[in-house]
Parts: structure tokens; C-alpha cells; sequence
């Protein structure tokens, strides 16, 4: 057996090191407390939603991927209105009924949760 310290991003850690007979991977097990879970993401500031009276909801957690439309658009329901990705998957967020991009409430890039408003329609 054999005794580390190891320094990950400013936290120390005292690992124990066994070897378990001949050309066996070596186990890591920690001596100390747990790895702490790493700090959570500060949180966005809040955006304003849109002023339409038609809210279009993210279906699933992901990052806003395109936004083919633009405010002032027209668009039927079942049409695209923003696609993110989600688990590899790109997924398409549609117009729940006809009406007019009102407000886009997001950016390329962005995270989102599940049921977030992406957009607004009239």
C-alpha cells in the first residue's frame, strides 16, 4: 500500500493506493471524506418573458441549439419555433397554435430547463 496527497482544484485529498497481485491496476480509495460535489453554476438572471399571450415551453432540459424564427414572424401550429439539444438529440420546440413570434426569450447557447418559456406568440 501506498499513501498520496493529491490537490484537485484546491481541494486535498489523502489516497491509499493498494496493488492487487501481478500487473493488477492499482485501486484508488479515499482516507479522507468524500469528493465534495462541485459548486453549482450561479444562477442566470431571471428574463423578462415576452409579452405575447401564447407561451411556448421547453419540453425537456437541454441548451437552446437554433432559432430558426424571428419576432414578427408568422408561424401554424406543429411549426418549429426553437431547437435544442438535448442528450445528443437535436429537439424541436413547435408552435402550439397559430399566431406571431411576440418575443424570443432566449439565445443560442443557453441552458434551459424543462418547462422554461422560449418564446411567446400572438
Amino acid at each position: 500500500m501506498k499513501n498520496y496527497t493529491i490537490t484537485v482544484n484546491g481541494n486535498v485529498y489523502d489516497v491509499t493506493v493498494e496493488e492487487k497481485g501481478a500487473g493488477a491496476a492499482p485501486a484508488a480509495a479515499p482516507k479522507s471524506a468524500p469528493a465534495p460535489k462541485a459548486a453549482p453554476a450561479p444562477a442566470a438572471a431571471p428574463k423578462a418573458v415576452g409579452a405575447g399571450r401564447i407561451q411556448v415551453k421547453a419540453g425537456a432540459a437541454g441548451k437552446v441549439y437554433q432559432i430558426p424564427t424571428t419576432v414578427g414572424q408568422s408561424v401554424q401550429p406543429g411549426d418549429t419555433v426553437i431547437v435544442i439539444e438535448a442528450m445528443k438529440m437535436e429537439i424541436p420546440v413547435v408552435a402550439p397554435e397559430a399566431g406571431t413570434i411576440a418575443s424570443i426569450d432566449v439565445a443560442v447557447g443557453d441552458a434551459i430547463e424543462a418547462g422554461a418559456v422560449l418564446a411567446t406568440l400572438n
